[in-house]
């Protein structure tokens, strides 16, 4: 039943109004949800409405009519600068903010730190799955995602501040097994982006380069009663659209509003429009430029050398990206499937702030359902950044020397992959080095150190991955770490690399040194292909006879 206290359109005729008109009908003290990744599939444009409402209101005192929202997010929306979500950072137009990634958004992340707002940090795929829950009216998530991490409640509970006291995550026991319960909540609006809409509010996505969680916030919004909010970029007459491609249904759409800038409406906020990313078109990925060899390829090259034939890979943001371009420059990609959080599946994905974007994906999930697929362990392997690491293999990336990152997706894939590699820099800096003949030679170094006694937060436990039997490892430009029981063990140093000053010198732990300390591939460090793929293959068969040969027996 639609809520009274909300001024929504039941007129079953055209829903098409201005940004204006739309945005007020967002009502104060709500719950306001936005869609979107990084820039794809995010509104530019009613953000920019919502903004421009609140600050002229705040012009003319007692005259406030949206204020005090609390706004929910799943995956990180903004450039790193002015775009996105940094358009609502304003104290009395926030009160709270509940985000899977804050990485993108430092005008809220000036806000958090400064206790200016209630501020919470919950995995993305967690966010992204309640928003199905809040659409049943069920209480809430159960999962294991986040036990043994910030987000578990006696570690934190996902407080940023110290002027968040809400309980949004609880710690259950279930048949003697410890559980997270993660509680739905009600959703007043939301604003969510189309390609084309008709009249009466269907909503298609055929130039989007995700469908993302908009159904279901769309939905979750709609059974609480809420106003549902579209940004598209085209109209079309009632009945033009093919039914197949109608990704949010005009039974929940309120208005709709049609984008008055192209730059408010961006397929990604590197990319005005690519028919690769809207699958249009196929990709030539031998046309890809060849990265130089330095620190960020060195590490990409390494981690892709634990690449298997037929892997489903998970790649995450950063360095991570790099391996991609590693896969394309091998010529690994149709070996294997990589995927990205947001919904990619198959085909390369895209870095920057194109990231979440992906040239001749095979499938183009709902993110809801690709956090499904991982926390079932669906994932052979992925690759994840490093920016803080003690000696008992806990890591952190998400809340680290006052830079609030966000965990984003990291949690559900780091606890539920069975083999992990986190790569990064063995400082975070400046680090000037060159290869000569094959040999390491650090030239100048200034940075902070990663390997050290006490993360500032646990984004990932170690103890409680080894007990899951995951394979670990924890790569940098200079060596390699594997978790095993007792911590983190170096097992593996660059050729030109000395272990006491270039490596020990710069940790704050002794780590275990392996008795059998080995030099990294030299392939990695020349500046031709490493020429894997024939690797890969010659594995591959060699897993397959075995498994035949053990079935004869």
């Amino acid at each position: 039943m639609r809520n009274p206290n909300f001024n929504t359109r039941t007129i079953s005729g055209n829903k098409v109004v201005s940004y204006s008109e739309a945005v007020s009908h967002i009502r104060p003290n709500t719950t306001l949800v936005t869609g979107g990744f990084i820039g794809s599939g995010f509104p530019e444009g009613l953000a920019i409405a919502l903004e421009k409402r609140y600050l002229d209101q705040a012009l003319f005192p007692g005259t406030m009519t949206v204020h005090n929202l609390t706004l929910l997010y799943a995956g990180g929306q903004g450039d790193g600068s002015e775009r996105g979500l940094n358009h609502l950072a304003h104290v009395g137009l926030l009160k709270c903010v509940i985000g899977g990634h804050w990485g993108l958004v430092p005008k809220l992340q000036k806000l958090a730190l400064h206790d200016q707002i209630e501020a919470y940090n919950l995995p993305q795929g967690v966010i992204s799955q309640l928003f199905r829950d809040s659409a049943a009216h069920r209480p809430g998530l159960i999962t294991q995602v986040g036990i043994g991490t910030f987000v578990d409640p006696r570690l934190g509970g996902g407080r940023i501040n110290n002027c968040s006291n809400q309980i949004l995550v609880e710690l259950i026991t279930i048949s003697g097994i410890e559980y997270l319960f993660y509680k739905a909540m009600p959703i007043h609006s939301c604003l969510l982006r189309g390609t084309t809409s008709d009249e009466h509010g269907n909503i298609t996505m055929e130039r989007e380069a995700l469908t993302l969680d908009s159904l279901a916030i769309a939905m979750a919004t709609h059974n609480s009663g809420g106003i549902v909010i579209v940004q598209v970029e085209r109209l079309a007459k009632l009945g033009s659209l093919n039914s197949r491609n109608v990704k949010i249904p005009g039974i929940l759409v309120d208005y709709v509003v049609l984008s008055e800038k192209t730059e408010h409406h961006l397929q990604t906020f590197s990319e005005p429009f690519s028919p690769y990313y809207s699958g249009e078109l196929l990709a030539q990925h031998e046309l890809l430029a060849i990265a130089p060899l330095e620190a960020r390829k060195i590490i990409a090259r390494r981690a892709a050398l634990e690449l298997r034939a037929h892997d489903i890979v998970n790649l995450g943001v950063g360095i991570p990206e790099c391996i991609a371009e590693i896969a394309a420059e091998e010529d690994l990609v149709d070996l294997m499937t990589l995927t990205a959080e947001p919904g990619v599946v198959g085909g390369l994905p895209a870095n920057g702030l194109n990231f979440g974007a992906a040239t001749n994906a095979e499938a183009i999930l709902d993110q809801p359902y690709q956090f499904d697929f991982y926390d079932g362990g669906g994932l052979d392997i992925a690759f994840l950044g490093l920016a803080q690491v003690q000696a008992s293999g806990n890591l952190n990336v998400s809340n680290f020397n006052g830079h609030l990152a966000g965990a984003g997706g990291f949690i559900s894939i780091s606890q539920n992959t069975k083999r992990l590699v986190f790569v990064g820099t063995f400082c975070a800096g400046k680090l000037d080095l060159e290869i000569i003949n094959g040999q390491i030679n650090i030239k100048s170094e200034t940075g902070i150190k990663k390997f050290i006694k006490q993360v500032d937060q646990i984004t990932f436990n170690g103890r409680d991955a080894y007990e899951r039997k995951q394979s670990v490892l924890y790569i940098t430009e200079r060596c390699v770490f594997r978790l095993e029981e007792n911590g983190i063990e170096l097992v593996e140093i660059a050729p030109g690399i000395d272990l006491n000053r270039d490596i020990l010198a710069f940790m704050d732990f002794k780590p275990m040194i392996s008795n059998h300390l080995e030099i990294m591939d030299a392939r990695i460090f020349s500046e031709k292909s490493m020429c894997i793929k024939n690797d890969l293959i010659k594995q591959h068969v060699l897993k397959v006879q075995h498994l035949y040969l053990e079935e004869r027996k």
